[in-house]
């Protein structure tokens, strides 16, 4: 059994010297709250998601419920999502007011499969939140079709897909609203983090005033250096606002995001060719035209053909010291949304199939080559 001394942590972040005295300079201004880093960052992001505007929120969560919020919708409303996805999609919509829809997935691309949408719809329909599973992009061809002919809007779920492009355009920038995610494991972060991209200017100013309480004036402009100013509350808002503390670090992982995406690149082009002869279904590989953001590296393992069950290999993979993650249990597996909305596996069968056999081995920059080679070792001692 191949073994390591350390135990390899699945999505360890890359922090570098830049972002750790970054974040020192941060607590010395006496500015930690939300303030000029905040500013600087939501400037970056927008200028390299090529959108009007970026809005920074304490995490992707808040920014789908910001969104949905902000999209015009009515309570009661139908919004269709993905069973493959976090349980933060479906929450959001659920805190929203709103009711969720589920259409199954593509089972070779594990992304909503636009078919079933269609099947999905009802004269209650007024949105769609798409997840670009794994940093994979969406069809958004037959997508932006579909919501057009609907008259949909769309909130893209990007927590996976911060590099991600279609036909040349950057992924964020197709639907009403783009929302991004800086967790710990995410393609670049700020250890608790999300963004709002828009190209609605009235849609930006409710999104900055729900992020914090409903105020006209956030605290920056109130305690600035130009004086206090009075705020007012237009909304019963949220406190959902981004710290220049996260901000710190999320400038200087800006700055090396396709450094880093390359890398992850190399390292999913390593795994694809070491691991392409073993009984497991490895990922899809990326459209013509897009960009895939190579946020996750998910085997498939069928009982069937690999001779045990994914949680079997996990357990192995633990013993060889390899940190593993499961992406996702599908939705409809959850005793909440059973007993809510009386969801079952069975109505969703690719999600459900996938859910049961995925796994997620290691994909970081921080990965180094001899940690790549580890991962490769226990991925075939694990099937062995």
């Amino acid at each position: 059994m191949p073994t390591r001394q350390e135990f390899l942590t699945f999505g360890a972040p890359l922090i570098g010297e830049e972002e750790i005295q970054e974040v020192v300079a941060c607590l010395r201004s006496g500015w930690i709250g939300t303030g000029p880093r905040v500013a600087e960052f939501e400037k970056q992001f927008r200028d390299y998601r090529g959108t009007r505007h970026a809005v920074a929120v304490n995490s992707c969560t808040a920014g789908l419920h910001l969104s949905l919020l902000s999209a015009g919708l009515k309570a009661g409303d139908e919004v269709i999502t993905t069973p493959m996805t976090f349980c933060a999609t479906v929450n959001a919509i659920i805190h929203a007011g709103l009711k969720p829809v589920l259409a199954d997935v593509d089972p070779l691309t594990q992304n909503i499969d636009v078919r079933e949408v269609e099947r999905r719809l009802t004269p209650r329909t007024r949105a769609l939140v798409i997840v670009h599973f794994g940093g994979r992009p969406c069809d958004m061809g037959a997508l932006m079709g579909l919501a057009q002919k609907h008259q949909l809007k769309i909130i893209e779920d990007c927590a996976h897909a911060t590099e991600a492009m279609y036909a040349g355009r950057s992924l964020g920038s197709f639907g009403d609203f783009g929302c991004f995610s800086f967790y710990v494991t995410k393609n670049m972060t700020t250890g608790e983090g999300g963004m709002v991209v828009t190209n609605n200017d009235d849609a930006q100013a409710k999104l900055k005033m729900l992020a914090l309480h409903g105020l006209t004036r956030d605290a920056w402009n109130r305690f600035g250096g130009e004086g206090y100013k009075h705020y007012e509350v237009e909304e019963c808002g949220f406190k959902y606002n981004m710290t220049d503390l996260q901000a710190a670090i999320g400038i200087h992982q800006m700055r090396r995001i396709e450094e880093n995406w390359k890398r992850r690149e190399a390292i999913w082009n390593r795994y694809m060719g070491a691991l392409g002869s073993l009984p497991v279904t490895l990922p899809a590989l990326p459209d013509a035209g897009t960009r895939h953001s190579y946020h996750l590296f998910t085997l498939l393992i069928d009982p069937e053909t690999s001779g045990r069950t994914r949680d079997q290999f996990v357990q192995e993979m633990t013993r060889c010291r390899i940190g593993v993650g499961v992406h996702y249990v599908s939705i409809p597996e959850h005793p909440y949304y059973q007993r809510t909305f009386g969801w079952t596996a069975a109505d969703f069968p690719h999600a459900a199939r996938i859910g049961r056999q995925t796994v997620s081995i290691p994909l970081s920059p921080k990965l180094t080559d001899q940690d790549v080679d580890s991962v490769i070792e226990a991925v075939k001692y694990s099937l062995r």
